[in-house]
């Protein structure tokens, strides 16, 4: 290491955020609108690219949208440190552009002071981690862990297939396995990101360090019944698909209680009825279902119960169904090592951190499967995220991107 000691400065980080947040905003509602691999999307990652270029970076863009911009050595393994630019409809303006910014900002604060690492930094902004297809494509190209199965088949909400919106955004879905990294080619990979949650602030504490990551299983759940008059239908001659619906989610609490842990997570979120008239007994129900723990095999017994809860259900209201797992993200155990790091280097600065499990998938959860990785939160202000007053103090953001560029000097000096 040569130079001198980089020092974060807070008002290009928020320029760079707001620079960020120029791309698909929602002047009606304050939100931004950024979903992955649309225009907005891949607007903002041209422009990402171009201003690592501006400030010296090496950069280049891979098989899936994923921008790299690399700092220090050419050759030899790298620091990877970054976080996703795409968000979901109608998101906030933190969530997944501030890991972004601050992994920037802890380049140009090296560069500042003059510091020259040893290892290479890799600023990066993965593409497609909100999930609109069900995954984190980005990430996981990176970790080289796409299942082709997966990726030929997936679909969003509206039916879109994932292979059809990268092509029509001048992506290869061939060439997704260019996109992996050779094992030891990332030595580590460092991740700050709003929590999402209220346990930061509700503690009072500026940062967390995560010790693990949530899987995530999405289902979709298919009720048919009989559309049919709601005046004419007596009550116990229906095969209403919306009653169905209704007695399964209010089974979820006992189903948690029983099968679940306290990182036990199960939300019913997306629901179509049709035919969807006032007067119309809902004849069919197609709902979302998102499945949450720290356990692997808490997360198997829920999803197997809530299909059973399924089944019972619509046996008791003369209901069909089936159900399909649209993906599944496996919990992780972040690196040791690095959680070991992160709370030293918070010790040195004096910030009090807590040891907390992430509740949320993130890009950290992925890329263990390719190198030691770690993940730091900085508190939301109400728990609010994936929302327009999704919020992070400033002084917050200033303790969080310190932390970052601590252990990004420490890691690459």
């Amino acid at each position: 290491m040569t130079g001198g000691h980089p020092a974060i400065d807070k008002g290009r980080l928020a320029r760079l955020l707001d620079a960020i947040n120029g791309f698909g905003p929602d002047p009606a509602t304050g939100g931004f609108n950024r979903i992955g691999y649309s225009d907005a999307d891949m607007a903002v990652r041209r422009w990402f690219a171009e201003a690592m270029t501006g400030h010296g970076l090496d950069v280049r863009t891979d098989a899936v949208g994923n921008v790299f911009g690399r700092f220090g050595p050419a050759e030899g393994p790298c620091v990877m440190a970054g976080s996703h630019l795409d968000t979901v409809p109608n998101g906030g303006a933190f969530d997944g552009a501030l890991g972004v910014a601050v992994a920037l900002e802890c380049v140009l604060a090296m560069k500042d002071a003059g510091f020259a690492p040893r290892t290479a930094i890799e600023v990066v902004a993965t593409a497609e981690e909100e999930g609109r297809f069900g995954g984190m494509l980005g990430s996981q190209a990176i970790a080289g862990v796409v299942d082709p199965d997966w990726l030929d088949a997936a679909t969003d909400n509206d039916g879109i297939r994932l292979v059809d919106a990268m092509t029509a955004q001048g992506l290869d879905p061939a060439r997704v396995s260019e996109a992996a990294w050779r094992p030891g080619a990332v030595a580590a990979f460092l991740e700050l990101h709003i929590e999402q949650g209220p346990v930061l602030e509700g503690a009072g504490v500026p940062v967390g360090i995560a010790s693990a990551v949530s899987g995530v299983c999405n289902l979709e759940i298919t009720l048919e019944g009989q559309a049919n008059h709601s005046g004419t239908t007596p009550m116990n001659m229906r095969a209403d698909a919306f009653a169905g619906l209704a007695e399964i989610g209010a089974a979820v609490p006992q189903l948690i209680a029983a099968h679940g842990t306290d990182q036990s997570r199960v939300t019913i979120g997306k629901v179509e009825l049709s035919p969807n008239h006032a007067h119309t007994i809902a004849g069919r129900a197609v709902f979302s279902v998102i499945i949450r723990d720290t356990d692997e095999t808490v997360m198997v017994a829920l999803r197997d119960r809530f299909i059973a809860i399924v089944a019972e259900t619509a046996g008791r209201h003369g209901l069909s169904f089936c159900h399909d797992e649209k993906s599944w993200l496996a919990p992780v155990e972040l690196d040791g090592g690095l959680r070991d790091l992160l709370a030293e280097q918070a010790a040195a600065l004096g910030l009090p951190a807590l040891d907390m499990p992430s509740g949320a998938g993130h890009d950290a959860q992925t890329m263990q499967a390719l190198c030691p990785s770690a993940l730091v939160f900085v508190p939301s202000r109400g728990g609010v995220s994936h929302a327009p007053d999704e919020w992070t103090e400033w002084a917050d953001i200033e303790k969080g991107a310190a932390l970052m560029l601590a252990a990004l000097v420490q890691l690459v000096g």
